[in-house]
């Protein structure tokens, strides 16, 4: 039995691509917003001494970010899991959509209704939105891989539409709950809410859409479609994976050895680099102050930016373009050179807490921390669900941002060492000695990376060679490789 297909193209493609494009938007602008306050939120001092926050120490807060951030890419496993055997993609969507507006409104519940009980509605708030998230993220991706029949030279060039509407709705994010906090004077809770709402809408234009756009599309399980398939053919798998199967998840998994170490310092981004932003950079422009969160958005920006001219790059190199794993070892330095710029910015500083540093220095981190995510992050989504057996396509999902789990919580650790309230001057020192380490790790690791892509690239069993396309066809597909992140990006 067959899933039925969606009529109706747009620009050479379905139009429910589209439709997954916005969702995703304005799903991934209600995360980043959420993320661009959540720490600024914590460290910030309580109602009773002038502030909006719960007046947590920046090492608390840190800990907690990488804990929260973890969580957010442990539970897809589970949802991924769910979806497969039991709920369908689309149902898990909505689900996971409303339970994640849920949460981001419990977090915007103002102090004053809960007088005594702000930790404990704000521990609520995000153990909803990390279930809804669990639901929510392997999915979405794994719908626009579904959209096109196997083989479908298109399929890629459509992980580069969604990868555009993840970073349009990251870029915003930033910007506009920034404004918000800021027209609020500083309340962060009116940001969630506008987190909240950025959720409302993508739900909104999946229930309005999402039957006469995407037909059958992710309604039923995978797992039930597949066993149908398999009896149509006659075919009884007695193995559960074939060599060439279990070759290939090894690749993904080895793969996912390196993003934690990778995920784990850019992630910095929005807990130490966020709190640097905040305390330590002088973010003037004459008489007006550049608002700590639109700092969030250059990431996204400069992807826009660069996506389409790093994937000309490889195109160009023609037959001296770098395998997967090679480019991914490229993306580990390149996140090690951005570490130096925040090296250089606590230099500047010549250890004086009450000096500020350039902002400068965070545009140069922020711009090669991007340009290594456009070599490695890429591979991420791209690999998983070229190398990934299509029954367990949303599992294999789900175990790779189990990787970024793991990277999410020891950012949050390695952050904290920055120390608990204690001096400035401290703090600053400690700030110093983190941003080395994570730049020496990085380089040593994409160094040892580099060694092992040939035999990676064996076990990959011919995912790296692919037909022979036109040189704009294979531009576009080369831009699709920027489809992760969101995956991963997360």
């Amino acid at each position: 039995m067959s899933v039925a297909k969606p009529q109706g193209t747009m620009l050479g493609h379905p139009k429910g691509l589209f439709l997954l494009f916005t969702t995703e938007l304005w799903e991934r602008f209600s995360y980043y917003a959420m993320r661009a306050i959540l720490v600024l939120y914590l460290v910030d001092s309580v109602q009773s001494q002038g502030g909006h926050g719960l007046g947590w120490t920046s090492a608390d807060a840190l800990s907690l970010y990488g804990t929260f951030t973890g969580l957010v890419y442990l539970t897809p496993l589970i949802g991924g899991w769910l979806a497969d055997a039991y709920l369908g993609q689309r149902r898990a969507i909505i689900i996971g959509g409303a339970l994640m507006a849920a949460g981001q409104f419990i977090l915007g519940t103002p102090h004053a209704w809960v007088p005594g009980m702000e930790t404990e509605v704000f521990y609520l708030g995000l153990g909803v939105l990390i279930l809804g998230n669990g639901l929510f993220k392997p999915n979405i991706s794994t719908m626009v891989g579904d959209l096109y029949e196997e083989g479908d030279h298109r399929r890629d060039g459509a992980f580069t539409i969604f990868y555009m509407g993840i970073n349009v709705g990251a870029f915003l994010s930033g910007i506009i709950v920034g404004s918000v906090v800021a027209y609020f004077d500083g309340n962060f809770q009116a940001g969630f809410i506008c987190a909240g709402i950025g959720m409302v809408i993508s739900l909104i234009i999946q229930f309005m859409f999402a039957q006469k756009l995407l037909g059958d599309i992710g309604r039923r399980p995978a797992a039930q479609l597949e066993k149908e398939k398999a009896a149509e053919k006659g075919e009884v798998r007695k193995e559960p994976l074939t060599k060439v199967e279990r070759d290939r998840i090894k690749v993904i998994m080895i793969m996912g050895l390196f993003t934690i170490i990778f995920w784990a310092g850019f992630e910095q981004a929005g807990g130490l680099m966020n709190l640097f932003t905040n305390d330590f950079t002088d973010r003037s422009i004459g008489s007006w102050e550049v608002p700590t969160t639109w700092f969030q958005s250059l990431n996204a920006m400069f992807i826009v930016i660069f996506a389409p001219v790093v994937a000309s790059i490889w195109i160009r190199l023609g037959k001296n373009e770098p395998n997967s794993p090679v480019k991914f070892a490229l993306g580990l330095v390149l996140l090690g050179i951005g570490f130096l710029f925040m090296i250089g910015a606590v230099l500047e500083m010549g250890g004086d807490a009450n000096a500020k540093s350039s902002m400068w220095w965070l545009v140069g981190a922020y711009f090669f921390h991007t340009m290594g995510e456009l070599c490695l992050s890429p591979i991420g989504l791209s690999m998983v669900t070229k190398l990934a057996p299509l029954r367990i396509a949303s599992l294999m999902m789900g175990a790779w941002f189990l990787f970024v789990a793991a990277a999410n919580k020891i950012g949050g650790v390695v952050g904290s060492f920055i120390g608990h309230g204690g001096p400035k001057e401290e703090q600053l020192a400690n700030a110093m000695s983190i941003f080395a380490g994570i730049a020496i790790t990085a380089a040593a690791s994409g160094i040892l990376l580099y060694f092992m892509a040939d035999k990676l690239v064996d076990w990959m069993h011919g995912a790296e060679d692919g037909p022979v396309h036109t040189e704009e066809e294979a531009l576009e597909e080369e831009m699709a490789v920027t489809a992760e992140h969101e995956g991963i990006k997360h």
